[in-house]
């Protein structure tokens, strides 16, 4: 029979600190679910201002380390964190319980100022609420720990036949008993932080966006009215096993942001402010936005961060008006860029930045304040009810998600990420991918299709070509139709394949000549670079 091991007075401690841990947590996501936006999930408010707070570099590494997992890691580590606090603090108060307490208020006015930063937390609420947590918490591990010091009863006999040693049946017993008083209080803990997470996600905006409805009784076409695309045709893509789909579905759409949680925005409230250095500030409703001439465009969006022949880059059709339709209604245009209004700075609800050079929504790229993916709103994690979307710079310096304000400034103006040494400008670089095959495959022996995308925003691709010797040879692929020239285009080689070891590679060329260099970079500071390879077994 599985026996618990020996329990001292320490380690009961340990015990009962982590468990009025993950009371406190429980409590507070609980008070989180049941008020909403008043009172901050205090685990995400912590890791927002973790994430605000560590340098650049480490933030960095991080990201290379851990690429799209470095968020739960985040979560995983402030919980860790939130446990050995919890441990440390009951194993103070056996000797010094003045101390204990004092750590126990630190932790709430930790948890307070971190909450505080939200914009929509309620002080006194979210005070009240993060008070009564860390009290549950505390309660539960004082009451563990009296009951962790109580004597068990002597067993039946004579005081001479007693057994106290640590194998002893009445020993056995309390220890049991106190760990399961334990579990049952991280199961209520786990259980009150799950009820909060269920009632703070039935609040918030649908993660399934709905149907776009775009008005009535305007025309389509160029002009002044709206401008939709046709679906696209069947010459744009190529049919082959493990090739991405020409316009990648909104919930496999590669996700990457600073947001430990996606801000809720409250539509009927919502309006994007146009200010800084331009003639007529203007302060724009949702609807103001659906009232101006709307286009569909296709563009592929891609992540500073995705390593060659990564998935952190995707195709999508977007719904918006022109960036620069909003920017003259401001009283900006090509021919009125200062000095003071030479970058663009894009907002979110919660103070994130990006920025870039104003001439860019002026040069005929389709630059958009967009409001809809795939013929559907934006998903709340994708930045509802509206972002950026600009073909050709990559997402850290364009891609405001949540957008509440565009800025015009001057170029000094650095954004997030280029005051944790990113680099300026972030135009996208050129890059191929091999999606039909797998590094390491064993294939059969015959004709093997070879494809995939390549990409160059706002460039366009020209011409595909794949090595099977490691870059010695090279053979031009069949393209598919060029969908738009800021949207990725699908090739596919057929290579006849004879047994052996062998080493794939793929190259592209924009539309204006430019072929991707065999020099690997890394992702950070501004793109990598190099070819992606594979290397697979003929068999």
């Amino acid at each position: 029979m599985w026996q618990i091991p020996s329990l001292n007075t320490r380690r009961r401690a340990v015990l009962a600190g982590g468990a009025g841990a993950v009371v406190a947590l429980g409590v507070a996501e609980l008070l989180h679910g049941l008020s909403g936006e008043a009172v901050p999930s205090v685990l995400a408010a912590l890791g927002q201002r973790v994430i605000e707070l560590v340098p650049g570099g480490l933030a960095t590494r991080a990201i290379e380390a851990l690429g799209g997992a470095d968020i739960p890691f985040l979560v995983f580590s402030l919980i860790c964190g939130s446990l050995a606090a919890g441990a440390l603090l009951a194993r103070l108060s056996l000797r010094h319980p003045a101390a204990a307490l004092a750590g126990v208020a630190g932790l709430w006015l930790v948890g307070i100022a971190a909450a505080f930063a939200e914009p929509s937390a309620a002080p006194f609420t979210t005070a009240a609420a993060l008070l009564l947590a860390v009290a549950c918490g505390a309660g539960v591990a004082g009451l563990l720990l009296r009951a962790g010091r109580s004597p068990q009863p002597a067993a039946p006999g004579p005081p001479a036949t007693r057994r106290r040693e640590a194998g002893a049946p009445g020993t056995e017993l309390g220890r049991r008993n106190f760990v399961l008083l334990a579990g049952a209080a991280v199961a209520a803990g786990a259980a009150a932080g799950g009820a909060g997470r269920l009632l703070a996600s039935r609040e918030a905006p649908p993660e399934a966006a709905r149907p776009l409805r775009l008005p009535e009784g305007r025309p389509s076409g160029d002009g002044a009215g709206h401008r939709t695309l046709p679906p696209p045709p069947e010459t744009a893509s190529i049919e082959a096993p493990g090739m991405p789909p020409l316009i990648t579905p909104a919930g496999d759409f590669y996700l990457i942001d600073t947001a430990l949680v996606s801000p809720r925005v409250d539509v009927g409230e919502w309006s994007l402010r146009v200010g800084g250095a331009v003639k007529n500030p203007l302060e724009l409703s949702y609807s103001d936005l659906l009232s101006m001439p709307i286009r569909e465009a296709d563009i592929t969006l891609s992540c500073v961060s995705n390593e060659v022949g990564g998935g952190l880059v995707s195709n999508g059709r977007w719904t918006g008006v022109l960036l620069s339709d909003v920017l003259r209604e401001a009283g900006v245009d090509s021919g009125r860029i200062t000095d003071s209004s030479a970058q663009i700075v894009g907002r979110s609800v919660d103070g994130w930045t990006a920025g870039f050079r104003t001439e860019l929504a002026f040069d005929g790229r389709e630059a958009l304040v967009a409001f809809g993916l795939n013929g559907s709103e934006l998903p709340l994690e994708h930045g509802y009810p509206a972002r950026l979307v600009v073909p050709g710079l990559y997402g850290y310096v364009s891609a405001t998600k949540w957008l509440s304000e565009i800025e015009l400034t001057d170029w000094d103006f650095d954004a997030y990420w280029i005051q944790r040494g990113w680099a300026k400008e972030g135009p996208v670089k050129i890059q191929s991918r091999i999606d039909t095959v797998r590094d390491g495959e064993t294939l059969p022996a015959g004709k093997i299709p070879v494809g995939g995308v390549a990409w160059a925003p706002h460039r366009g691709i020209s011409r595909v070509e794949v090595s099977t010797d490691g870059g010695q040879s090279w053979h031009e692929a069949r393209l598919a139709a060029q969908l738009d020239p800021d949207s990725w285009r699908q090739y596919l080689y057929e290579w006849d394949a004879r047994p052996g070891e062998y080493t794939l590679q793929v190259r592209a060329t924009d539309g204006e000549g430019h072929t991707q260099t065999a020099r690997k970079t890394p992702p950070h500071p501004s793109g990598a670079t190099g070819y992606h390879t594979i290397r697979v077994t003929v068999a």
